[in-house]
Formats: C-alpha cells, structure tokens, sequence
C-alpha cells in the first residue's frame, strides 16, 4: 500500500515504468516494516479494552500453577504441555493465569539480566494460550526475597519489569501484567503502595494502555483492600483479590501450612451461617469496588484434595456464582496439582468440580 499523497499520474512508457514500480514496491516493504516495528499497542485499528471491559472478557479463568513458579518447571510435579490449553478451551475456560517465579531465572546484581531460555518457555506459554483467545496473564510470583528484604530487592523488582514490559510492549491487549502476587511479610501495605506506583510507572514507559493487575498486601486477602492505593491516573487496572475461606477448610491437610493436619475432617455443608459469611466478604470487596471504580478478579480460590470432594464442590460451586452475581472474574487455583480439576496421568477431568466451577449451559 501506497503511503498518501503520492501521486500516480504517468505518462511514462512500458519501459520507464520498471524502476518507478519497483520503488513503489519498495516504499510499500519499508511501509510495513516501519509498522511493524511500532507497538501494537499504538496501532490505531487496536482496540484497547477499558478495564472493566478486560474484566469480563476474563471471565472464568484457571491457574497453570505449580509449574513456572516451581523452583524450577517440574520440581513440584507439573510440567506444562501444549494438550492443557487445548483442554482448558475446550471446556469454557476464558482465560489463564501463569504463575511465573522470574526471580529464581534472573541475574541476582545490576542489571538483573532475565535467563532467555526460561523467557523463552514463558513465550510458549504465552503463544499457546493467546492462540486459543484465552485472556492471559503472566506475574510475578514467590517473590520471596523482596517479602523478606524489600529495600534490598527493590531495584530488582523494578528492573525485572523494565524487562518484561518492554519484551512483551507488541503482544495482543489480552496479556495482562499482574504485578506482584501476594505481598507480605516485611513488604508492608505502606511500602508495597510505593512499590507499586513506581512498578506501574516503568511498565507505563511501554505499555501505556495495557491493562493491569494489582493485589493487595498481608497475602492478597480481602482484608487489605482498604489499605490498597492506586495512583489516581491509572485507569486500565483490575484489583485482584485471593479467596480461601474459611481457610481451615480449604487447607486441611496442606503439608506446607503447619498444624494442618488437625483441621482434617473440616466440612462446608452450605449452611445459612456458612454462605453469609462468604457473602459477607464479599459484600464489601463489592463496596470497595463500586467506591473506588476498579472491576474486582478473584484471581485464586480453591479447596486443597485432602478436603472431601463433596464439600469441595459445594464450596467452589457457591464461590464461584456468588463472585459472577456481583461481576467479579475468577480464576480457580488450579489446574492438575493439590486443588487441581484435572488428572494429568489418567488423562480425566474431575468432572463434579469442573461442573461447579463451569456449570452446563442450562444451570447458568
């Protein structure tokens, strides 16, 4: 295509016309190549969905955990294979949230240089999950060095970002940057709204119209909304929150929460008390939301296996519908580990829990 204003008025003969096409071809080539290069985000034929728009475009999500936040991909037991995305499109999932431990992938002194070969295994991901219109979104996750020692790994944090954000400044509006999972320890409310606002800043150096994800602190729980604070020009943000109540239910048996094992044999019958403590909860990240004018995403909720299946499904199914009533997205942690839907070895899907979480069209 012709850039404007040139004009193709010619008197030249069959033979002068040679050069004059092929630098007209020419042009063309280094045309597209030149918007090639510009961010996709900048194209004007890109639409840029309003964070409430992204919202419900998230819709009902997965975690892919256990495997890029592991140590290393395999050490807890999941190794990602193209086939889960397949599945996970295959049965109603919109989106995906990829849990990513860039720390332990990182150079640990300036300039804190990101290992191309694990980038390389997060673009994987990446590809194969926007390659089936499944919403995305990659974070930083078991950050534990800045939870313990946040003026240290400060620069680090930050510089991680600088990285990311500009790698990923030409993907498609649907990657969504989720910034820190779960602050806590020594990486206080107070310094972690700092924190933020600076890590906001540099991904807005590239990726002005993206769209974010940002927690709050003490874990990621409901109780910290209030302490949560968004730079007031940020527009394009969903406000995540982690969902594992009542969590002696949710956690019986977890081998990594010490005195679990006393709170085996926990049930969630569905009593009257139960649900109204569940829409208690959220009856006020609602409120917080409606104040503050940032769509809410239940990024994690789920009842470990130790748990009974039955109590298990009961649970997730009202979780789940009760965030859908007030227009929260979800994602369901996880795919194929402790909370997982889905059986890697048999190759089968729990189908009660994946009712609960994605009921048949008719129970919708």
């Amino acid at each position: 295509m012709m850039k404007p204003g040139i004009s193709m008025h010619l008197t030249f003969s069959i033979s002068n016309r040679l050069p004059f096409t092929l630098a007209v071809i020419l042009l063309s080539i280094l045309s597209c190549t030149s918007d090639a290069d510009t961010p996709t985000q900048n194209h004007d034929d890109v639409h840029w969905p309003t964070a409430e728009e992204q919202n419900t475009k998230l819709g009902r999500g997965i975690n892919l955990g256990n495997a890029l936040e592991a140590p290393t991909e395999g050490a807890w037991s999941v190794t990602l294979e193209e086939r889960y995305f397949d599945l996970i499109d295959s049965v109603g999932f919109d989106a995906v949230r990829i849990p990513v431990r860039w720390s332990a992938h990182a150079q640990t002194d300036s300039p804190y240089t990101i290992d191309r070969q694990f980038l390389n295994r997060v673009d994987w991901a990446v590809k194969n999950a926007l390659d089936r219109d499944l919403v995305t979104i990659i974070n930083i996750h078991h950050y534990e060095e800045i939870m313990q020692d946040p003026e240290v790994h400060k620069s680090r944090f930050l510089a991680l970002w600088k990285q990311l954000a500009t790698h990923y400044k030409e993907h498609s509006p649907d990657l969504l940057f989720e910034v820190l999972n779960e602050p806590n320890a020594r990486l206080t409310a107070d310094l972690w709204n700092d924190y933020l606002a600076e890590a906001i800043q540099v991904i807005r150096e590239s990726n002005p119209t993206r769209t974010l994800i940002v927690g709050t602190a003490d874990w990621g729980g409901l109780g910290s909304l209030g302490k949560l604070e968004i730079p007031e020009s940020e527009e394009r943000v969903i406000v995540t929150y982690h969902y594992y109540e009542p969590f002696q239910f949710t956690h019986q048996g977890a081998d990594w929460v010490e005195g679990s094992d006393a709170w085996m044999g926990t049930i969630w019958t569905g009593t009257e008390q139960q649900k109204q403590e569940i829409r208690h909860d959220f009856n006020q990240a609602e409120a917080w939301a409606s104040q503050h004018g940032h769509p809410l995403f239940m990024g994690e909720f789920g009842a470990y296996s130790a748990a009974g299946l039955s109590s298990r499904v009961r649970w997730t199914n009202f979780v789940a519908r009760e965030a859908e009533q007030r227009g929260f997205s979800w994602a369901y942690w996880e795919f194929c580990a402790g909370f997982g839907i889905y059986d890697p070895d048999d190759d089968t899907w729990n189908p009660l829990l994946l009712q609960a979480l994605i009921p048949p069209q008719s129970d919708n």
